[in-house]
């Protein structure tokens, strides 16, 4: 059982759902206590949000999963909840080149990649995300108490986790934090 939602692009959360990215990119939302993400919660509901999503903040080969997730998208004043993930650390992103390094793992824009990255204070947190499709999707009221630039919301209710099934197996899980490790941490590789 799960209370907790993230909010993020309609766009990366198909993507996240579909397996071709598995992790968050992060920066404050306007409403953030100081202006900084914080990693309230470590399992969560991906909630997609269209309000913010632009095409000109992916890339143009991620196209495809833009049109996808607006085809998917539910009718007003419902969110459609179909995916938690669970995150197993977080990375700080203080230099430009780290966050752009990332490039081949997402679908984001180098434009938006920046732009996030110098907002107020320059940085990013990546969150590793393994994703769960849901055994069945959840339609909830799309109420005021979730509207505003903020990363997390808490569902009026507990929704069910019991039976979901992981979007990419333990073994290509791994292989994606290993990458991030790698490219965010290479010390700890020596």
């Amino acid at each position: 059982m799960l209370k907790h939602a993230f909010k993020e692009w309609a766009v990366i959360c198909q993507a996240l759902a579909t397996g071709r990215q598995a992790f968050i990119l992060r920066k404050g939302g306007i409403a953030e206590a100081n202006d900084t993400f914080e990693m309230e919660h470590t399992r969560f509901w991906l909630f997609p949000t269209y309000v913010h999503q632009q095409r000109d903040g992916i890339k143009p080969d991620a196209l495809p999963h833009l049109e996808q997730a607006e085809k998917e998208k539910p009718p007003a004043g419902t969110v459609r909840l179909t995916h938690f993930v669970e995150v197993p650390g977080l990375y700080h992103v203080r230099a430009l080149h780290a966050a752009l390094i990332l490039d081949h793992l997402h679908l984001w824009s180098e434009a938006t990649v920046r732009k996030r990255f110098d907002y107020r204070v320059p940085g990013l947190y990546v969150l590793p995300a393994r994703v769960y499709q849901a055994a069945q999707a959840f339609e909830i009221p799309d109420t005021p108490h979730y509207a505003g630039c903020k990363s997390w919301v808490e569902l009026d209710q507990e929704l069910s986790t019991e039976g979901a099934t992981p979007v990419l197996d333990e073994v290509a899980f791994r292989e994606i934090v290993r990458s991030l490790e790698g490219l965010l941490n290479p010390t700890a590789l020596v």
